[in-house]
């Protein structure tokens, strides 16, 4: 299926099983024997929390919210926990720009014109051929941009992806301008009157002045020709990562303008929380998942759906 379609979630389930198994065991262990929500429930929470990678203040800031709930309302016990849990994260989440989606590009653009950003080994290039991919079956056109011309291996990967997905590719040779591959394809795309255009960038995470500059130059020369161009963004980051991820997510939100997040290889990993903490602390959409190896395991994010997969 393609992913503006609905799908089944028996992978979302399976992706996210290491960090639900993990998390609720460990809170389940805390909560042996108790029978109301108390500082000792509270820490616990905190510590599940804190292991899953949600991130230090954001899960202040989800206790500091049970905890007044639970002084509130005074009949609260553990039993509610879970229920009373699963309200304040997906508040979290829908608060940050993260409802339901059914189209995560506006394809009354066009070409809609994505430049991919993040570091190397996080899945970028394997998340713009998923993408590619998944449009193409969704009959979108699309052409890729392979900007990131310091790798010859980043290079062959994008190629070997749009032969895999069945759609066009600009490329220039190893050490050219990207900013001129950028160009090359955002124009090609206008005259062959594409869907959307993907174009993978460098992914050194070398200083900011120097990774800006060179974003910056991309950006600029293809509104040469698409005026309001780039239309995303689109920061891919590892979410087996943890804290790198935050860090990350940092330098990259300081260098330009990331408009929104895919956050990959959750199936890998009992640290699935990095999705909460990277949208509440950087107040940037998630929109896209990846949650295993098929093209189809790429997939828009819709909060409601991960937080009630999340908790079973």
């Amino acid at each position: 299926m393609g992913i503006f379609t609905k799908k089944d979630n028996n992978a979302l389930d399976k992706g996210l099983e290491k960090t639900r198994r993990g998390f609720f065991e460990k809170l389940a262990r805390s909560l042996t024997g108790k029978s109301k929500i108390d500082a000792g429930v509270l820490d616990s929470l905190e510590e599940a929390l804190i292991t899953a990678d949600v991130g230090v203040d954001t899960t202040l800031r989800i206790i500091n919210r049970i905890e007044r709930r639970a002084a509130h309302d005074r009949y609260l016990d553990t039993a509610e926990l879970n229920s009373l849990l699963r309200e304040e994260i997906a508040g979290l989440l829908t608060a940050n720009r993260n409802a339901a989606v059914d189209t995560p590009f506006d394809f009354n653009r066009k070409p809609y014109v994505v430049m991919v950003v993040g570091v190397n080994g996080v899945g970028k290039t394997t998340t713009i051929g998923k993408l590619a991919a998944q449009l193409r079956q969704n009959g979108k056109t699309v052409l890729l941009g392979a900007a990131d011309t310091f790798r010859a291996a980043a290079v062959d990967q994008l190629t070997v992806w749009s032969e895999r997905a069945g759609v066009g590719i600009v490329k220039q040779k190893m050490g050219a301008d990207p900013a001129s591959v950028a160009f090359d394809t955002v124009s090609s795309a206008v005259a062959g009157h594409t869907d959307v255009v993907l174009i993978d960038t460098a992914g050194r995470l070398h200083n900011k002045v120097n990774l800006m500059n060179e974003l910056t130059k991309i950006r600029n020369v293809m509104r040469k020709v698409v005026p309001d161009a780039p239309h995303e963004v689109l920061l891919v980051l590892d979410g087996s990562t943890g804290q790198n991820a935050f860090q990350q997510a940092e330098a990259f939100t300081k260098a330009t303008d990331v408009t929104a997040l895919a956050i990959t290889k959750l199936d890998g990993t009992a640290k699935g929380g990095v999705v909460l903490g990277i949208a509440d602390r950087f107040n940037i959409p998630v929109k896209f998942i990846g949650v295993g190896e098929g093209i189809d395991d790429l997939r828009v994010f819709d909060a409601r759906t991960f937080v009630d997969t999340l908790f079973g």
